[in-house]
């Protein structure tokens, strides 16, 4: 994206270099990283740095607006709803593809959002070490609005604990020593001291929550919980395999950040009510009228799933002869994903993910970091990328 830079890393790489970073990077936690992690990162310009910034606070304008929880009160299926709700998510991510637009310029186009936390411990460690093996010029930030790392951790402190001791806190998630992202619960431990948890760890008495603390063996109360739990996948496991486990459904006398519900509330379901040039035509299912001719220029999505599961790209009319609940569906507009990322062979398509922070008794969030993903095949995700090269994890240095 910004030919210069791009050249000059890509002169300077090598093969021995990414293999001496890898290795730098497994040192901390070995074999804690179970995702591939690309060659490269991705070099936005202050151009495109204002377009997807303005995008996401028009987004988040519309979250905002005192309408917001009775429009997605359906966005949330019964059987999940979690008591105690309180009044802003405190994370908040927004998926962008890099596209190219009918002029043939680069542009942000909105895949995803979510209401819900992403690699926030990770993403301020992985990027530091990258500088320490390529060339990354210092007026390039992974980033945004003014935050360096000691002022990132010390927000993301505020944020997950507040006012509560860490040893009061716990990031809680099923199985999180056996997830793919569980590298990233180990850099949130180290930042802010709090013990990553397993569903099936937690005891109950009454409405009070307490876990056995690894430091010093004892029962200890737990006041806030930084939630890594997705239903859609506690849903969906085998719950013999899961083992026993309360109800987090049900009342309890803890602090959700970010609570359960805002998880639904600012997802795909949020997006057949945005318009934006950058924010691609979205509907429900039930809701449209007339089918547009063209559908394979566009996508159909679940409302309840996850990770990508149950998307059809290629769609076709005995596609949606088969919905049987089209009110769970939504129909988006393709995005035409430039090959903008010049590599040794073919170029790669990216993705960026914008990160907000939003702490208790802020007017709204502050976008403070980010994530990319690289990819060869038709969508993001590993299964389309198997054995392929200059894919994968990554991160934006954003132009300053």
């Amino acid at each position: 994206m910004v030919p210069a830079l791009r050249k000059a890393y890509n002169d300077s790489f090598t093969v021995q270099k990414y293999e001496a970073f890898l290795k730098d990077l497994d040192s901390r936690y070995p074999g804690a990283i179970e995702f591939r992690i690309a060659e490269t990162p991705v070099f936005v310009p202050a151009s495109f740095s204002d377009q997807i910034t303005d995008a996401c606070e028009k987004i988040i304008d519309f979250i905002l607006h005192p309408s917001f929880k009775q429009i997605t009160e359906r966005s949330i299926s019964p059987g999940d709803r979690v008591p105690n709700e309180n009044d802003h998510s405190h994370f908040l991510v927004f998926d962008f593809g890099i596209c190219r637009n009918g002029d043939g310029n680069l542009e942000p186009q909105l895949i995803e959002m979510q209401g819900f936390p992403s690699l926030y411990g990770f993403q301020a460690w992985y990027p530091d070490l990258l500088r320490n093996h390529f060339p990354i010029p210092g007026d390039y930030s992974q980033y945004l609005n003014g935050y360096d790392h000691t002022s990132y951790i010390e927000e993301l402190k505020r944020v997950i604990l507040g006012d509560t001791p860490p040893e009061n806190t716990i990031l809680l998630e099923i199985k999180p020593h056996e997830q793919k992202t569980k590298i990233d619960f180990y850099c949130t431990r180290d930042y802010l001291g709090i013990q990553p948890v397993c569903l099936t760890e937690l005891i109950l008495e009454g409405e009070n929550l307490f876990y056995i603390n690894e430091k010093t063996g004892k029962k200890t109360r737990v006041r806030r919980i930084y939630n890594r739990i997705i239903f859609d996948e506690l849903n969906a496991l085998d719950q013999d395999r899961l083992g026993p486990h309360i109800d987090i459904r049900q009342p309890l006398d803890v602090e959700w950040i970010p609570h359960p519900n805002w998880f639904y509330r600012i997802s795909k379901f949020t997006m057949p009510f945005i318009r934006h040039p950058f924010v691609p035509p979205t509907f429900f299912l039930n809701e449209i009228k007339q089918l547009p001719s063209d559908l394979e220029n566009y996508v159909l999505k679940p409302l309840f799933s996850f990770a990508g599961q149950g998307v059809i790209i290629d769609l076709t009319m005995e596609d949606l002869d088969k919905i049987k609940d089209p009110r769970n569906w939504i129909l988006q507009r393709k995005v035409n994903y430039a090959d903008c990322i010049q590599t040794p062979d073919i170029p790669a398509k990216a993705e960026i993910r914008m990160m907000y922070l939003w702490k208790d008794g802020d007017d709204r969030p502050s976008l403070a970091i980010n994530l990319a993903r690289l990819s060869k095949g038709k969508m993001i995700g590993v299964r389309y990328n198997k054995d392929k090269e200059w894919v994968g994890g990554s991160v934006s240095f954003f132009e300053r």
